[in-house]
This record gives C-alpha cells, structure tokens and sequence, in this order.
C-alpha cells in the first residue's frame, strides 16, 4: 500500500489515540495531506464552501435543533409529561412506561436523542425517584428510550446520512416509523417484567376529564409532528421546508399557546442554534475535505476488495458492519462513525445491492446503541450529570436494556421491510 494511501489512515489513528476533537483532526489530516503531496491548501477552503452552498437538505438540520430547543421549554415538555401519564393510567411501574411514551411523542418533535435525555430527562428522572423508583434505573431508561428520538421521524441523523448516500430522506423517515415503535414496545415490555419483579409502584388513575384536559394542554405541541409528516409525506413540501413549518410553528405555539418564550429565552434559543449547527456545519465541511482524500487514495475501494474477498453475502456484510459499528460505538461518537467509517463502506453497500434506506436506518440505529453502550456512551454522561448518579451504577442498569436494543437492531438486520414497508406503501 503506498504512503500517500497509509498516510491518512495513519493521521486519523493519530487523532483517536490523541483525543484530538474529530474536526480539527480531519482539517489537520486534509492540511498535511495536502501540503505533503504538493496539493492546493485552498481545496480546504473550497470542499468547506461547496458542500455547505449545494447541500439543500442539510439546511433541515439548524431547523431541526431550533424547533428541539424551543420545544424543551419547561410547559410544553410539562404537557408531554402529564399527558403521557394520562394515557398510561393505573399500571405496575407506569412512570418507566411515562418514560417510554414522552420520549416516542418528544422524537416527533426534535428528532436528537441527545435533546430528548437532556431536555426531558431531569423531569422523568426526578418524578421517577420522588415516586419509589431506584435513581440508577430511572438514568437508565431515560437513555434506553431516548435512543427512540433519531429513529422515529423526524431525525437529524438520517438527513446526515442522507447527505452522505444520496438516499431520500423522506423514505428515510418512513423508514425510522416501524423500528422507532418497535423500541418502545420492547422497551415497554421490559419496563413491565422488571417493574413486577421489583415491585415499582402503580400510576395513578385518570378520570375522563382529567384525560381529556391533559390532552388538550398538550394538543398543540402533538400537532407538531402531525403538520411535519403530512408536509413532508403529502409531497407539500421538502424535508427541508416541513423543518422550517416546524420551526415557525414551534415558535408561535411557545409563545401564544404555552406562554414560555420570552425575548431573553428566544435570543438564547437562537444563540444555542446557532452553536449548534456552527459545530455541525464545521465538522460537515471537515468531512467533506477528508472524503476528497478517501476517494483520491480510493481507499473504499481497497475495502471493498477486501470484505468482498471474504464474503459477497448481503447479511453477512451487514452482520460485519453491526459488529464494527456496535464495537467503535462504544468507544468513538456517533459524528466519527458517521463522517469517517460510513463513506468508505457506503460503496461495498451499494455494490452489494442492499438498498440504501435499509442500511441508513439499521446503522443510524446501531450508532444509538453505541450512544447508551458504557465506555463511552454519552448519554450515560448526560443522564448521569443532570441527575447526579454515579455513572457505573447507571452501567450496571442499562445493560439489560442494551440487549434489548440489540433485539430490535438483529430484527431490523434480518427482516428489511421493517424498514421497507411503509416507504414502498407510500411510493405505490
């Protein structure tokens, strides 16, 4: 293998053993690559431009983060908590299942799992303990189901992905429909045997009224998803277009439906936003530089050459990329797996004729995993830092809970119209 080849892979091994933050290592790789080989250091500088001026669907991003900070104001998550109580009722370990259902509703809304746990999460957390519940096991379903937010549409990491195969995020978020439910019934159903055998309390009952008026506090916000999906599905609008109807909308109902937006708090949403995506756009364009040397060296190429030497089988091929992907999971963030492994298996994934929106979401939902998976995890960290919990009691809760993940990712590998279905229903 030549030098020019080594050379990148050595520099990026270099940033991971370094601790070195993922974009300027991949801005330090593209700088020496190209002063070494005699290249343009202005590449750089147009690669940035060009990814960030031609990619229409990455301007869904920003508005998916601003329509999530605006919604984690403290009344409209109140409203998403009460009415989710109210549609659990009297049943063994409810608030655990209060957990589940918030976060299946909040994913509709923000489509981050990161937002999900930190947004919501200290409210669960804290009712969950005040309530009888053991304070690492409330951590711990709080991360396990904000796994939901990135799979269930809207979601952040399939426009990424997106960006990155070409595929159509609208078949995407379909796509993240069945397995995005499916994380909740398991979860459910594990949250029901472990609630019996520890004998965690029962829920209150709500009467009718009591039900519907919780529903109407939270009506407002549940629209939210509603108006984003049949945008986008309806063909009304883009991916990109129903992010901007659910911002605005977002904004009118804070501030005339729950009256929680104040001119400070608006210009701090703002800030945050922008933050937000300042980092994203960054590391996209960073991205972009390291995926010019990637195919320069076609290193996808030499992978290709040698995953097909050992097998051309579509699921065996998978099964190697969750082992791969579970395994760096759970030491590397989901930006790393998504910006530096996925485009050079992106061409074996194409050659082996697996569709694409079946792999974007198989892999979007391993990366979650590896989200929850202890070294690593970062939610175990944000769960773990709003609530004050030792983070290896935490480990020890959320394990169980991994193999369940694990199940619904294995069902996902193997049955592809999980994924398939609704988007080839809707494409009739």
């Amino acid at each position: 293998m030549p030098f020019s080849t080594l050379m990148p892979i050595i520099m990026m091994l270099l940033v991971f053993i370094l601790n070195i933050p993922i974009t300027y290592g991949m801005l330090a790789t593209g700088a020496f690559y190209l002063a070494l080989m005699g290249g343009d250091l202005g590449l750089i500088l147009s690669k940035t431009m060009d990814t960030m001026m031609t990619c229409y669907v990455l301007m869904a991003v920003p508005l998916f983060i601003f329509t999530a900070n605006v919604m984690n104001s403290g009344k409209v998550t109140e409203a998403m908590f009460e009415f989710s109580k109210a549609m659990v009722g009297k049943k063994k370990g409810a608030l655990a299942k209060v957990n589940v259902v918030v976060s299946l509703i909040f994913s509709g809304m923000t489509g981050s799992a990161i937002a999900d746990a930190a947004g919501i999460g200290k409210m669960e957390i804290d009712a969950m303990e005040k309530d009888g519940y053991d304070k690492p096991f409330s951590c711990a379903i709080t991360a396990a189901s904000a796994t939901i937010g990135p799979i269930f549409p809207p979601s952040i990491p399939f426009v990424i992905y997106a960006m990155l195969s070409g595929a159509s995020v609208g078949k995407l978020f379909l796509g993240g429909m069945i397995p995005g439910i499916m994380i909740a019934i398991f979860l459910f159903i594990y949250v029901s045997w472990i609630s019996k055998k520890r004998n965690y309390p029962e829920g209150n009952s709500f009467a009718s009224r009591e039900f519907w008026i919780s529903t109407l506090k939270a009506l407002p916000a549940l629209l939210t998803p509603i108006i984003l999906l049949w945008g986008i599905y309806g063909g009304v609008m883009t991916p990109t277009e129903a992010g901007a109807i659910a911002a605005f909308y977002a904004l009118l109902i804070s501030i005339f439906a729950y009256r929680v937006l104040g001119f400070k708090d608006f210009l701090k949403t703002l800030k945050d936003t922008a933050s937000a995506t300042g980092q994203i756009t960054i590391l996209t364009g960073a991205a972009s530089v390291f995926s010019y040397i990637v195919a320069k060296e076609q290193i996808p190429t030499l992978m290709s050459g040698f995953i097909l030497g050992i097998t051309n089988s579509p699921i065996v091929f998978l099964m190697i990329c969750n082992a791969l992907f579970f395994v760096l999971g759970m030491f590397l963030d989901t930006s790393v797996l998504q910006f530096v492994f996925l485009p050079m298996i992106l061409p074996i994934v194409k050659i082996l004729g697996i569709d694409l929106v079946h792999f974007g979401v198989l892999i979007s939902l391993n990366m979650m995993i590896g989200l929850t998976t202890p070294p690593f995890g970062f939610l175990l960290f944000v769960v773990a830092g709003i609530s004050k919990t030792p983070f290896v009691d935490i480990v020890r809760e959320i394990l169980p809970m991994i193999a369940v993940l694990v199940v619904v990712l294995l069902l996902v590998t193997f049955i592809p119209e999980l994924v398939l279905f609704i988007p080839n229903l809707v494409s009739q």
